[in-house]
C-alpha cells in the first residue's frame, strides 16, 4: 500500500525554522497565518527574566525565569540564542526544541538577525527565512500607520531595519510582505519543499 504524505512526515525528523525581519515587516502576522495552516507545527517560547506584563501567560508569551535561573541554564549551553536588551535577558530554550525535532514537529522562531546568527552556529541545518516589505519606504509607512511609535522610535527603527537588511543576504529565503496571503504562501512553500530535500527522504529509497 502506498504510504500517504503524513505518515511519510512521521518517519522525518522535524526542521528548525527561524523567521526574522525588521519591525514592521509583519513577522508576528505570519506567522500566526502559518501555524493556523500547520497546527502539527510549534511555536518556539523564548525566556526572559523581565517581570509579566499585564495579560502575559507565562507559557504562552514567555518563560519568565529569575536571573539566576537563566545564568544556570546558559552556564550549560541551555540556549540557542540568548541577548541582553534594557537591563533584562532574553534567550530560545534548546532542550524543548531539541526534543521536539527528533519527534518530527517542526518548530518556528521568530528572532531577529543577531539571534538567527547565534542559531545558525549551533544548528546549520535551520532554515532561515528573511521578512520584508517590497522597500523601506513602505516599512516606514507601516510603522507611522500604526500609531505607537514616537518620531524619534520610528527613525531608530529605520535605522535598524537598515542594518538588518544588510544581513539578509546571508539568509536562505528572501520572502517579500507585499500582501499578507502571499507572504503566508510563500512562508508554507518554503516548509513543503523542504521536507522534499534528498536528505529529508532520503532513508525511503536507500
Amino acid at each position: 500500500m502506498t504510504q500517504s504524505i503524513m505518515s511519510i512526515r512521521k518517519q522525518e525528523a522535524g526542521k528548525l525554522y527561524i523567521l526574522s525581519g525588521p519591525s514592521g515587516s509583519g513577522k508576528s502576522t505570519i506567522l500566526k497565518g502559518v501555524l493556523a495552516r500547520l497546527p502539527e507545527a510549534h511555536f518556539s517560547v523564548s525566556a526572559t527574566t523581565r517581570g509579566p506584563r499585564h495579560g502575559e501567560v507565562p507559557g504562552r508569551d514567555y518563560h519568565f525565569m529569575t536571573k539566576e535561573e537563566f545564568y544556570e541554564l546558559a552556564g550549560v549551553s541551555g540556549f540557542l540564542e540568548s541577548a541582553q536588551y534594557v537591563g533584562n535577558w532574553y534567550g530560545t530554550p534548546a532542550a524543548p526544541i531539541r526534543e521536539r525535532l527528533a519527534r518530527g514537529v517542526d518548530v518556528l522562531l521568530d528572532i531577529e538577525v543577531q539571534g538567527a546568527a547565534q542559531v545558525k552556529e549551533r544548528m546549520p541545518e535551520a532554515v532561515t527565512i528573511f521578512l520584508f516589505p517590497p522597500s523601506l519606504a513602505i516599512l516606514e509607512q507601516r510603522l507611522r500607520r500604526r500609531g505607537t511609535d514616537t518620531e524619534e522610535k520610528i527613525v531608530a527603527r529605520m535605522k535598524r531595519a537598515r542594518e538588518e537588511y544588510a544581513r539578509a543576504l546571508f539568509y536562505d529565503y528572501l520572502v517579500i510582505n507585499d500582501t499578507r496571503e502571499d507572504a503566508m504562501e510563500e512562508v508554507l512553500a518554503i516548509i513543503k519543499a523542504e521536507h522534499c530535500k534528498l536528505e529529508s527522504r532520503r532513508h525511503l529509497i536507500t
